[in-house]
């Protein structure tokens, strides 16, 4: 199997995203000086703590050592990931919004596309300190192809597969390193008596079930879009790997189909740490969550999510994490530049690496999120080497809804006792596919 290179994106079509007005944030969403006075600032942040409490905690003397630096004052808001987009959809259409966000970086082409994010040309890059200081794969995720982006990344994440180890060595069971050997694990963990699932998934999310429906086409060797654009959910990988994905449910009932209601990554990690299932995928954030219920650092371990022995690709993640991004018309502009570049630090990296878990964005950066280094290796590997962007077209948004969406409700059937078939895979792509093109 090859190595994924980070750079090799299709080209884009010049598409607008439907809907969204490119309006901005005017002052009746709390921004607030201007560049002749810049005294504060409004910031929305994204969950990325255990909590939303948590997140306040963490972010706080951070947000106020930004103050002392610059006499910039910010009325920081945490935002649930449930109603973050919506949120900022809303504030785009409708001028009611913050100064600076944090956005999924997985939007950052349908957001830029909008007109409502602030377009970072040289002038822009010049005041955050250099484009050549991020990771240059996270920074492609801030815009098209051959565009000024409109976000920068802020911080990095890559999926894993978490495994408990106390039940693989009782078991006898060696970390699997291809999807036949985590599912043949699956099973032999699999106690539906005592409620004991080999795996657990976050089955009624439509963000994490795009993502893997993403991942296993990629291993595949499918595109979710064309050379030109158009999205290209029909594919025959794209199909056969989200069958795939919902078949541990399925065919192999290694899920407790109660998983269809989870609809988060949390849920899936607290049956985790409850024992209550053996192995969870999820981002590297997940080790603070994971830690706050309960298990200790010694009782699980983090490995490549494993692909097929036969796949075509060895992708182990979508290129995940989050960027921060100004709203094109803040009233404080330069305060705004300031703070983002603030963010992105060396020191604050670092410093909010620990208690968010995420990766280094920044070129020279180094992994706090853990003390193993042997885990911050595999995922800055992982980050670095096998993961690769969604795709970076404006209608990306719509894919994450309609293809998401969709097997949200393929796993409620399956749970139910209904069954999915290939086919009803492929006319519920086909579904989501004409939507778009429409």
């Amino acid at each position: 199997m090859r190595r994924r290179t980070l750079l090799s994106a299709a080209p884009l079509a010049a598409v607008s995203a439907a809907g969204l007005a490119a309006c901005g944030s005017g002052s009746g969403g709390g921004g607030g000086g201007s560049n002749d006075s810049p005294d504060s600032l409004t910031y929305w942040a994204s969950n990325q703590g255990t909590s939303l409490e948590n997140d306040k905690e963490v972010l706080t003397p951070v947000l106020e050592r930004f103050t002392e630096e610059t006499g910039i004052e910010v009325s920081l808001e945490v935002i649930g990931w449930a109603d973050l987009q919506t949120r900022i959809q809303t504030a785009i259409t409708s001028g009611q919004g913050p100064d600076v966000l944090n956005i999924g970086n997985t939007w950052g082409v349908s957001l830029q596309a909008t007109g409502g994010l602030l377009e970072l040309g040289d002038a822009e890059f010049e005041a955050l300190g250099g484009r050549d200081r991020y990771v240059e794969s996270a920074l492609a995720t801030g815009g098209a192809v051959d565009t000024d982006p409109t976000s920068i990344p802020l911080y990095g994440l890559a999926y894993g597969m978490y495994y408990n180890v106390a039940m693989f060595e009782e078991a006898g069971i060696e970390p699997p390193t291809t999807w036949e050997e985590m599912v043949e694990a699956a099973k032999a963990l699999t106690d539906p008596d005592n409620d004991v699932y080999g795996m657990s998934l976050a089955a009624g999310s439509y963000t994490e079930n795009n993502h893997f429906a993403f991942i296993n086409a990629t291993q595949n060797g499918a595109a979710l879009n064309s050379s030109d654009g158009t999205p290209t959910f029909t594919e025959d990988g794209v199909v056969d790997g989200i069958l795939r994905y919902l078949d541990l449910m399925q065919e192999h009932q290694v899920v407790n189909p109660s998983n269809a209601q989870f609809d988060n990554g949390t849920k899936s990690v607290t049956a985790f740490a409850n024992k209550k299932a053996a192995m969870i995928i999820n981002q590297n954030n997940a080790n603070a969550t994971i830690e706050s219920q309960g298990m200790t650092p010694e009782e699980f371990k983090a490995i490549p999510f494993p692909a097929p022995a036969d796949a075509v690709d060895d992708c182990a993640s979508h290129l995940a994490g989050i960027n921060l991004a100004a709203m094109t018309d803040t009233e404080n502009r330069d305060g705004a530049l300031a703070f983002m570049k603030f963010m992105t630090s060396p020191e604050t990296q670092s410093e909010l690496g620990k208690p968010f878990s995420s990766l280094p964005v920044l070129v020279d950066g180094e992994p706090t999120f853990t003390e193993d280094t042997e885990q911050a290796e595999m995922f800055m590997e992982i980050y670095s080497e096998r993961s690769a962007p969604l795709p970076l077209v404006p209608w990306e948004d719509q894919f994450e809804t309609t293809v998401g969406q969709a097997m949200n409700g393929m796993f409620a059937t399956i749970a139910t006792g209904g069954t999915v078939t290939r086919e009803d895979v492929l006319t519920a792509m086909q579904t989501a596919q004409d939507s778009i093109r429409a």
